[in-house]
C-alpha cells in the first residue's frame, strides 16, 4: 500500500471488506482519523495517521517478509479451485497483496519466501541479479560423473533455443545430487535432469541467494524474515 492514500481504500484494505462496504460506513461516521470523524471517502490518510474504523483501530503493517516451509499439494498461487495454496498456512492479516518470491511446483517442497514488498523479490528473483537458488534433488537413475558435468556447464532444455546458465552440482549419494541453478525457467530442475536422461523423484528447495530455510521449522511452519536475512 502506497500513502498518501484514500481513506475507503484504506479501510477496505485492512478490515478486509468491499470498497463499497467501506464508504458506506464512512458516510454513517463510522471512520475516524487522528480521532476526527470524517465523512468523506476520498479523504487522503498518511502512513502516520491513526484510523480507527467501527471502534477498532487500524493498522498498516507495513513490508513484511516471511520464510515457509513447504509441504507436497500445496500450489504457490493466491487463490485456485483445485488446490489449497500456501497462503492458507499463514495465518496472518491484510495477505491480500502478499505473493510468492520464487515459485514451487505442487509436489515440491522446501524454502519459500512471501512478502508484499515487490522490489525485493524482484532482487531475490530476477536472473539479472544472479541469486542462485539452491535444491536437493532425489532422481530415478543413478547420477553419472558426465551428467553432472552436462548440469554444471549447461544443457539444453525442451523447446529451448539457449542452453541454461552455469550450475553448480553436488553429488551427495548414487541418487541425490545439490543442485542451485540462478534461472528460474518453468520447471527448470526436471527438465534439466531429463535432459541429461534422468528423473526427478524428489524436490526440495533448502536456499534461495543467502536465505536458508530454517532447520527448525516443521513442514508447513513459517516465521519472519530477520533483518539481516532481508538485507541479504
Amino acid at each position: 500500500m502506497k500513502f498518501p492514500c484514500r481513506l475507503d481504500k484504506f479501510i477496505s484494505h485492512l478490515a478486509e471488506i468491499p470498497r463499497t462496504k467501506a464508504r458506506a460506513g464512512i458516510k454513517r461516521k463510522d471512520a475516524t482519523v487522528n480521532g476526527e470523524v470524517v465523512t468523506t471517502y476520498d479523504h487522503q490518510i498518511t502512513a502516520s495517521d491513526i484510523i480507527v474504523y467501527q471502534g477498532q483501530p487500524l493498522a498498516f503493517l507495513g513490508k513484511r517478509y516471511y520464510m515457509l516451509n513447504k509441504p507436497v499439494g500445496y500450489v504457490c498461487a493466491n487463490s485456485d479451485d483445485l488446490h489449497p495454496t500456501v497462503f492458507e498456512l499463514l495465518d496472518e492479516p491484510n495477505m491480500s497483496d502478499f505473493h510468492v518470491a520464487g515459485r514451487l511446483d505442487l509436489d515440491t517442497t522446501g524454502l519459500v519466501l512471501i512478502t508484499n514488498d515487490g522490489d525485493w523479490s524482484h532482487k531475490i528473483t530476477s536472473p539479472k541479479h544472479n541469486k542462485f537458488k539452491t535444491y536437493l534433488v532425489e532422481t530415478q537413475e543413478p547420477l553419472t560423473e558426465n551428467a553432472l558435468e552436462q548440469l554444471r556447464l549447461g544443457v539444453l532444455l525442451h523447446n529451448e533455443k539457449e542452453r541454461t546458465r552455469p550450475a553448480t552440482a553436488e553429488q551427495l549419494a548414487t541418487y541425490s545430487l545439490r543442485l542451485s541453478i540462478c534461472e528460474g525457467k518453468y520447471h527448470q530442475v526436471k527438465r534439466m535432469l531429463a535432459a541429461v536422461g534422468n528423473k526427478v523423484v524428489e524436490l526440495h528447495r533448502e536456499k534461495i541467494a543467502n536465505i536458508e530455510l530454517d532447520e527448525n521449522l516443521n513442514s508447513g511452519e513459517y516465521r519472519l524474515l530477520t533483518s539481516d536475512e532481508v538485507k541479504l
